[in-house]
């Protein structure tokens, strides 16, 4: 065991073994605390899924790592040197980042180097290599200005806005008062790269018409620090943090239902399990929903000005599921040379997405974007085939109809429930009728496949106890929805958030970011 001694450490728990907690358990071990994890699920990695069937691996959550570096610094802060941490998942760059069908049937290359990145812009139409170069620079210095003081460190609600004030430089890059959608107008001409950007608001479940501008800065770490694939599968990264749990000495417990936080003299002191088991700590720190944490797992005051934090925001949005086993040795079955290892098939109009998504009544999307992750790795596909993930994003589950239980979370920010994704029959039809639109936009699978598997937002909602599905807790829909999203101290002392439902948000190097600020958070362990 690579921690100290159990007399001079104090004791803390984990609640939920996603990456997020798992990698704040190693940092925390690490520096001489004594970390039990409590999972709720048979399986390590909350959202980072895992599908294996008939020699076929599938990510059903994050298909995609940006910004190594983090994940680096939390290997490095469990103990290991950046080699070893480096050796411990090998990592892939992609290039080209990804491929894109635009509705006029343009097929275009978002291509990891700046200069063929630019001159497919400009190929696009005259003009938009400089004025794509123009909106770069204005990402880059959005990430600059806001990286420290918004993502690396604490959130105080609108006042950590209000402490940056005086860096009027700042706040004027980072456009506080601009869409994504506006600031790209702003730099760019030509529709095809408006919706190129747009997407970037939905890989934090967000509209690109209400996100704000600062979104931007998501397309420049993906281009400066790359876009890469774990071999294997992304999956890897939860069984490397539970490797490291165990050379550290934390104890993870699966099957271990938390079912209360418990409270002593003001402060937290512990967890109840469904058995009635107690475990008594000195600190707690929560990677579950905060939907889930403040409505299931608290009562009184702290509840109470817990689901202020909560129900202030709009939910994230959720995401459907196939994962398809494809067979390239049939006749025809052939693989375009269109396609990427990531794929993005766009609708024809796809405001129309965000309507359905974000209106009044939210509904499946009519003529969704659809996602492919095709990874070209024999290690998770059978020889001669490919093991495809397509994701389209999706209403969240309508809670309502788990009857507000615990499985489900509540609804979050008194927002529109969903669609009641356990309809019988409702998720095979919605599988055949994408897979149709995949045709319809040249790509179609349908006589190739050996099997498929769906995961709705009723199955994310289940597995993860994520309000409705929500991918991301909280969507940045709204000017302040950053300065909204429940922090990572608790009203409650000695509590602690963390993970994609709490500051600085979802994704896995943002989550691994709540991580590193929760440890720095939690005292020192006492000594004798």
């Amino acid at each position: 065991m690579e921690g100290t001694s159990g007399d001079e450490m104090s004791k803390v728990v984990v609640i939920g073994a996603g990456v997020g907690g798992l990698s704040a358990a190693v940092r925390l071990a690490a520096a001489g605390h004594s970390v039990t994890v409590c999972e709720q699920g048979s399986v390590v990695g909350g959202k980072l899924g895992l599908l294996e069937r008939d020699g076929f691996r599938f990510d059903t959550g994050p298909s995609l790592l940006t910004l190594p570096e983090v994940w680096f610094d939390t290997l490095q802060a469990s103990g290991l040197t950046r080699g070893q941490a480096a050796a411990a998942v090998p990592l892939r760059r992609l290039d080209p980042i990804a491929r894109y069908r635009f509705p006029d049937g343009t097929w275009w290359n978002h291509a990891a180097s700046e200069v063929e990145f630019l001159a497919g812009c400009e190929a696009l139409s005259a003009g938009s290599g400089q004025q794509m170069q123009r909106f770069l620079r204005r990402a880059e210095a959005i990430w600059d200005a806001s990286r420290g003081p918004f993502l690396e460190s604490p959130l105080n609600g609108a006042r950590t806005l209000l402490s940056q004030a005086r860096r009027l430089d700042h706040l004027r890059t980072i456009a506080p008062n601009k869409t994504l959608r506006e600031l790209s107008r702003s730099y760019l001409s030509d529709q095809r790269l408006i919706q190129f950007v747009d997407r970037y608001a939905t890989y934090s479940g967000s509209d690109p018409r209400q996100s704000p501008a600062a979104l931007a800065s998501i397309l420049w770490v993906e281009r400066s620090g790359g876009a890469w694939y774990v071999e294997g599968g992304l999956r890897r990264l939860a069984d490397v943090l539970l490797d490291r749990c165990a050379a550290l000495g934390v104890a993870v417990r699966c099957n271990a239902d938390v079912v209360a936080v418990t409270q002593t003299s003001g402060r937290s002191s512990g967890v109840e399990l469904s058995g009635g088991e107690r475990l008594v700590a000195d600190a707690v720190i929560a990677n579950v929903d905060a939907s889930h944490l403040y409505t299931d797992l608290l009562d009184g005051e702290t509840k109470k000005k817990g689901l202020i934090s909560v129900n202030r925001a709009q939910p994230s949005l959720s995401g459907f599921v196939m994962c398809l086993a494809v067979d390239r040795t049939l006749p025809g079955a052939e693989r375009l040379p269109e396609l990427g290892h990531h794929t993005v098939l766009f609708p024809s109009f796809y405001d129309g997405e965000f309507d359905d998504l974000f209106g009044s009544t939210p509904k499946v999307v009519t003529d969704p974007a659809i996602y492919l992750s095709i990874p070209q790795d024999p290690l998770v596909a059978p020889p001669g085939c490919e093991a495809w993930f397509v994701l389209v994003n999706a209403p969240r589950h309508d809670v309502g109809s788990l009857g507000g239980t615990p499985n489900g979370g509540t609804s979050n920010g008194g927002g529109p429930e969903g669609v009641d994704w356990t309809v019988p029959g409702l998720a095979d039809r919605e599988a055949d009728r994408l897979l149709a639109k995949m045709a319809q936009r040249g790509v179609d699978v349908r006589p190739f496949i050996r099997f498929r598997e769906l995961r709705t937002p009723a199955d994310l909602a289940s597995r993860t106890r994520a309000s409705g599905g929500s991918i991301y807790g909280t969507s940045s829909n709204g000017m302040a929805a950053a300065f909204l999203r429940p922090a990572n101290q608790s009203p409650l002392p000695g509590l602690f958030l963390v993970g994609g439902s709490s500051h600085p948000g979802g994704g896995l190097p943002l989550v691994q970011m709540s991580a590193a600020i929760v440890t720095k958070m939690v005292p020192p362990p006492a000594t004798r």
